[in-house]
């Protein structure tokens, strides 16, 4: 997902306009059916930025039992097939990829296909994810383009998701009134901001 679009070019290091990021993009997972936000990352399109999404992903999603895979489908974006061996082994993983062919705009055809292990190539598919960037276009107004709360720097933009990643995953409800959290066990009640605010993390 694109988030701003500035036009990049050479600027003294001690100018204010040395703080803004230039074209940047958020790699996002999520988890199907409870749609919980489990990573993201801020950067530029290289392999760093989805290596830091892979990173945290990796710390907060186990290792399947033996026999048994974690499934992964992404974009036909080619950073996710040099980065994931580094944190899951192709025998722990079933990758694909759905590459969308268009022309004039729009999507005339999907090609399905399997990097990694044998997932069900009818299983292949990015709608969850597509969704939610539509949803976080909606909620974070630093995404918006053309505006003046678009997000020209990246510090900023990644607190901003910070913020949305928790009211999204233990305050905000999805199904039979639950949020992702409570829907992967993570919580048992939907969270308020006073609960957010004067929670001790240490305890």
């Amino acid at each position: 997902m694109v988030v701003h679009q500035k036009k990049q070019k050479k600027v003294n290091p001690k100018s204010p306009e040395a703080d803004c990021e230039g074209d940047a993009w958020i790699y996002a997972s999520i988890k199907r059916q409870s749609y919980l936000l489990i990573s993201y990352a801020v950067g530029k399109w290289t392999q760093q930025t989805c290596d830091e999404m892979i990173e945290k992903l990796f710390h907060r999603v186990q290792l399947p039992h033996p026999g048994n895979k974690i499934q992964i489908f992404s974009d036909g974006n080619d950073d996710y097939t040099y980065v994931l061996p580094k944190y899951y082994p192709e025998t722990c993983m079933d990758y694909g990829q759905l590459i969308k062919i268009r022309e004039g705009g729009k999507v005339i055809n999907k090609i399905r296909k399997i990097i990694y292990g044998s997932p069900s190539v009818d299983d292949i598919e990015t709608t969850d994810i597509e969704n939610f960037n539509g949803i976080l276009r909606e909620r974070v107004g630093r995404l918006v383009r053309k505006t003046k709360c678009h997000s020209k720097k990246k510090h900023p933009l990644s607190n901003a998701l910070e913020l949305i990643q928790f009211h999204w995953n233990f305050m905000d409800p999805l199904h039979d009134n639950q949020t992702p959290g409570m829907l992967e066990s993570l919580s048992d009640h939907i969270w308020s901001w006073d609960d957010f605010f004067v929670f001790n993390y240490a305890l």
